[in-house]
């Protein structure tokens, strides 16, 4: 008989891993900021209430960074001595504070990023990274065998300060300068090359990440600070070249 799992945050991601895990376990979901009456049918899982949803056998959190303080409190009461929890964030060290924390000694704890959204796992997410975080308890290789057996995915296990330190560059800087990108608002270019081709395919990719998303990956992880100073000293130091470059481009002429 398959486990029950209980998926509390049917947003754009928790509504994408639905697709994914629905036919391996018997699901029952809860949010309390969307009607999961459509969802619940579409997927043809149960909808229910937080404590119901909170008594599966496994529990996966896929809320923003956020609200995983209150939701955490919120569900200690509920679950039941050796249910596994896991969260889905994309960084580790504050919410697997937050879980070891909040959640009962009783409880296994297991943190994991998958390294792909709804856009860029669109088109399956076979091959794709995951990374996993054990964090209490033992069933840290149940969870990367079930995702690379069943889900074919690629499992990368670390811990959560070397998965924050790594991320604040493959996602801080990345969703910087895709939402720079997105302000700038470039339109209707038709002379593009492959370079700017890929660029704006990675602009695509996290242009309708929430904001909430955004925030989390910029501000909570404690590692962007210092990738962001490096990025933009580096950039004001290339502005710097080519304003002394395009200083002496006139005098350089006038010899020619």
């Amino acid at each position: 008989m398959a486990k029950s799992l209980g998926l509390i945050g049917c947003g754009a991601f928790g509504s994408f891993m639905l697709h994914h895990i629905a036919p391996f376990f018997q699901v029952r979901i809860y949010d309390r900021f969307r009607d999961l009456g459509p969802i619940g049918q579409s997927y043809k899982v149960e909808v229910g209430t937080l404590a119901q949803v909170a008594a599966a056998e496994i529990v996966v959190l896929a809320v923003p960074v956020q609200e995983l303080g209150a939701l955490t409190l919120e569900i200690a009461p509920y679950l039941r001595p050796g249910t596994l929890v896991l969260d889905v964030a994309s960084v580790k060290l504050k919410p697997t504070e937050i879980l070891a924390g909040n959640l009962p000694t009783s409880i296994d704890i297991v943190s994991t990023h998958p390294l792909f959204g709804p856009q860029s796992g669109k088109q399956g997410i076979a091959g794709l990274n995951v990374v996993i975080c054990p964090i209490r308890g033992e069933r840290a290789g149940c969870v990367a065998r079930f995702l690379k057996e069943m889900l074919q995915l690629k499992i990368i296990e670390t811990t959560p300060e070397r998965h924050d330190r790594e991320i604040a560059y493959v996602q801080g800087l990345t969703h910087l300068i895709a939402k720079i990108l997105v302000d700038i608002e470039l339109t209707d270019i038709q002379q593009t090359t492959r370079t700017y081709d890929l660029l704006m395919q990675s602009v695509e990719m996290v242009r309708y990440d929430s904001e909430e998303l955004f925030q989390a990956i910029e501000s909570i992880n404690p590692f962007v600070s210092e990738a962001k100073k490096r990025f933009f000293d580096s950039a004001r130091r290339l502005e710097s070249r080519l304003s002394r470059h395009a200083a002496a481009a006139p005098a350089m002429e006038a010899r020619v």
